[in-house]
């Protein structure tokens, strides 16, 4: 259409070099950049368009708090948790043994309404000293209590565990299993006393890497999702069912506030941190990042999101 008018225009002027016009010359630097940038500026403000947040940079760890048990608040003891190579790494290469250094690398921003994604692989062989069940075992933790809030000697937080397993290679083992510190879910309609319930993914042996995706609708239900196959789904995550179980109390995982947690018992959990675990088997993250489903719903806001689910019309901007 441009060069049609262009071509127009010029058989009109008989006699005038319009191409070497400066007035025509800027005028068509001008539509040029309207042709080819104007789809640009319209897809910024698609409400469509989804907006991920890439929690790790892939540089270093800033943005992100360390909790170990046993040390103080961001202590990285024995540089377990690293970036390197663009990957978010726990590693055991400065450990004589494990000693129950049970730790977790915390996001800095609690969410509520969201999708997770992330990608992890185990590699090599388990640190000296850890448990038995401990082999090519982490996780992550969503609806976690902050780092700061956890008492110093704490193993877990109070949390749902998106328990991350490697295949041994004997059989069956599943992966993105639901395991509750301090917390308990539905199911059906019915609450599962179990500390950890299995899901019905594949095994995976050996050191590939894994994607896994959780869609968290705060304290209505959570999806666990392995290459694209939902594998677990719970409801109503909630304070309570003791710290592993009735039997093993919040003093057993090294709790120092106990009474505090009993006097949330039955407490809807509807959002919190995500965490990173380390149990004394190496493992490597890399693009992990959240959609946020809570923001602005206001449709003549500058940032509103046709797919957010929950409203936080706080955060609307609009137009000065």
């Amino acid at each position: 259409m441009l060069f049609r008018r262009v071509k127009q225009r010029k058989n009109e002027l008989s006699g005038v070099s319009l191409l070497n016009s400066a007035h025509l010359r800027s005028t068509l630097r001008y539509s040029l950049f309207l042709l080819f940038f104007q789809p640009a500026f319209s897809q910024k403000n698609d409400p469509k368009k989804e907006e991920w947040i890439q929690l790790f940079n892939g540089k270093d760890l800033s943005g992100w708090d360390i909790k170990i048990a046993g040390e103080d608040l961001n202590v990285n003891y024995k540089n377990t948790f690293r970036a390197e190579n663009g990957m978010m790494r726990i590693m055991y290469d400065q450990y004589k043994t494990f000693d129950n250094k049970y730790g977790h690398i915390y996001y800095k921003e609690p969410f509520s309404y969201y999708i997770l994604k992330f990608d992890y692989r185990f590699l090599g062989d388990q640190v000296p000293g850890g448990a038995n069940w401990n082999v090519r075992n982490s996780g992550v933790m969503i609806h976690s209590q902050s780092a700061k809030s956890l008492t110093k000697d704490q193993d877990f937080p109070i949390s749902l565990e998106i328990q991350t397993l490697g295949g041994l290679g004997k059989g069956v083992r599943h992966t993105a299993n639901l395991c509750t510190p301090g917390t308990i879910v539905e199911m059906g309609g019915k609450v599962i006393p179990d500390h950890c319930i299995d899901s019905q993914s594949k095994t995976y042996d050996g050191d590939q890497w894994v994607s896994v995706t959780a869609v968290v609708l705060g304290g209505e239900i959570i999806h666990h999702i392995i290459e694209g196959d939902t594998v677990l789904t719970y409801e109503k995550p909630k304070v309570g069912g003791g710290y592993i179980s009735k039997q093993n109390d919040f003093a057993s995982g090294h709790v120092g506030n106990p009474d505090y947690w009993l006097k949330k018992d039955n407490t809807l959990l509807t959002g919190g941190y995500i965490a990173l675990q380390s149990e004394s088997h190496a493992i490597d993250f890399r693009n992990i990042e959240v959609l946020n489903l809570k923001g602005c719903m206001v449709k003549k806001a500058l940032n509103y999101k046709s797919y957010y689910r929950v409203a936080d019309n706080a955060k609307c901007t609009y137009k000065k």
